[in-house]
């Protein structure tokens, strides 16, 4: 590598870069993993103290990172990821690092082997660099637990990065990670990406495997991807999608995904038509206007949504409480852990679900059938349901957890549907706001590349890496 060639690939360029154009930098020979891994720990070093976006970095990242090197310079099997650099989700298994989701009680429960979707990214050659914040319990949309505190959003560190991927969100807005994994249940990768300015794709329920995660609803659990590009979500996906044996909800299909052949001309793009109805604040309204009017002939034929027979917020509480339930059955032994006690606001929510009785289980989990049977429905009639990511922007840390946070995102994850979030502009804070597709079960690689359509024309991506004021 010349001094030029170098120069050009500063340390600041190199965290903002999209991981498909890090690995065209590797393939060209002008980027070595060993250093790629060197910035970002750097940067880890640098910035995580005021982010909070790392929880555990895994010692052997430089290690791997040397593998990585030789592989490219012995020309021998590189795989698809071969030298990029990942975090992981502080709910998702990497050996020989805690697990602990936000708890202080499991902060010295080392996993002994990695969850299959970081086996597959190791087998990949992907780097792991460590784990990444979550909400207390994975229960949460605002990135702060007792045991760590707030994850800290990278356009204004008074502010929350969203949740319960609140870790994983911030790191890649900060260049901090090639990409990150992250987990959503009921819209846990969708709404920090919203918060932070990213890219957050939930795929069609089964699509990656979650063995190794731990459950938070499983009907409803999805890993996820977080990323600096729409091409990064596509490469991403088809390296992790597979059918695992060990996951009970994993998808064995005999055609792969749908194609992405969607035609412009002929894409029925469904609407909701009073967003204001279902809680989404004026400002967030008028952004989301001014970014599907300049999307223009992209989104096709626009049509209403009929959502008259759903309730978004109902949906939403009757998944909150099978969520409440299984993780009251998952964490049982750190509720009664007396040298690490649990938050206030956990312990309750845990033990509203406690108080509840198996028909109240049974009546919430026929309410999710519903809104299967509701995806199918619209589905039938549109090829794309058009939404905000989040009814308002980011909010101050601390200030009180807003319940109807989750409940555009809910829909998707209900029903099993593909979902991405993308920048669509930024509020008057100056602070970044999503726009979420949702299509049908199976549509991941067409909902991407229609992603990819709106993204190249809203322009709305920040400049990457977002770095905090000093």
């Amino acid at each position: 590598m010349t001094d030029i060639q170098e120069a050009e690939l500063s340390s600041q360029r190199l965290r903002g870069a999209s991981t498909f154009q890090l690995l065209h930098w590797m393939a060209s020979g002008r980027l070595a993993p060993s250093r790629l891994c060197a910035v970002y720990e750097e940067a880890i070093a640098d910035l995580n103290e005021a982010l909070n976006a790392f929880v555990a970095l895994d010692k052997t990242a430089a290690r791997d990172a040397a593998a990585s090197d030789q592989r490219r310079n012995g020309k021998t099997i590189i795989g698809r990821l071969d030298g990029v650099a990942v975090a992981i989700k502080d709910n998702i298994d990497v050996a020989g690092l805690p697990t602990a989701l936000g708890l202080a009680g499991r902060a010295a429960r080392i996993a002994e082997s990695d969850a299959t979707v970081v086996a597959r990214l190791r087998s990949a050659g992907a780097i792991i660099l460590g784990k990444t914040a979550v909400d207390e319990g994975a229960l949460g949309t605002t990135g702060t637990t007792a045991n760590t505190g707030a994850t800290r959003n990278p356009h204004h560190p008074e502010f929350i990065a969203g949740g319960s991927s609140a870790g994983s969100a911030a790191a890649v807005a900060a260049g901090l990670c090639s990409f990150a994994i992250g987990t959503d249940t009921l819209g846990s990768v969708r709404i920090p990406a919203s918060h932070c300015g990213v890219f957050g794709l939930r795929p069609t329920v089964g699509e990656i495997s979650t063995a190794g995660m731990i459950p938070a609803a499983r009907r409803l659990d999805s890993v996820g991807i977080l990323a600096r590009s729409v091409q990064d979500l596509a490469v991403v996906l088809q390296v992790l999608d597979a059918y695992d044996v060990e996951d009970v909800r994993s998808r064995r299909r005999r055609v792969a995904l749908s194609p992405p052949d969607w035609e412009p001309g002929r894409l029925r793009s469904g609407f909701l038509p009073n967003l204001a109805s279902l809680g989404v604040s004026p400002e967030v309204c008028s952004l989301f206007a001014r970014a599907t009017d300049a999307l223009g002939l992209e989104l096709g034929e626009r049509m209403d949504a009929d959502f008259s027979d759903y309730d978004f917020a109902r949906v939403r509480r009757a998944a909150l409480l099978i969520m409440e339930s299984e993780l009251a059955c998952e964490l049982e032994s750190d509720l009664d852990d007396g040298a690490h006690p649990v938050s206030a606001r956990l312990r309750d929510m845990l033990g509203f679900a406690r108080h509840k009785s198996a028909v109240h289980y049974a009546a919430a989990d026929r309410m999710l059938d519903g809104a299967v049977l509701k995806a199918r429905q619209l589905f039938g009639q549109i090829d794309v349901l058009v939404l905000p990511t989040v009814s308002q922007g980011p909010y101050r840390i601390g200030e009180t957890e807003r319940a109807n946070d989750a409940d555009l995102c809910s829909f998707a994850s209900v029903a099993g549907c593909p979902a991405i979030s993308l920048p669509m502009g930024k509020l008057e804070s100056g602070l970044p706001v999503g726009l979420q597709l949702v299509g049908a079960p199976g549509s991941d690689l067409r909902l991407i590349e229609l992603a990819e359509v709106c993204a190249s024309t809203l322009d709305a991506t920040p400049d990457y890496p977002v770095l905090p004021p000093r």
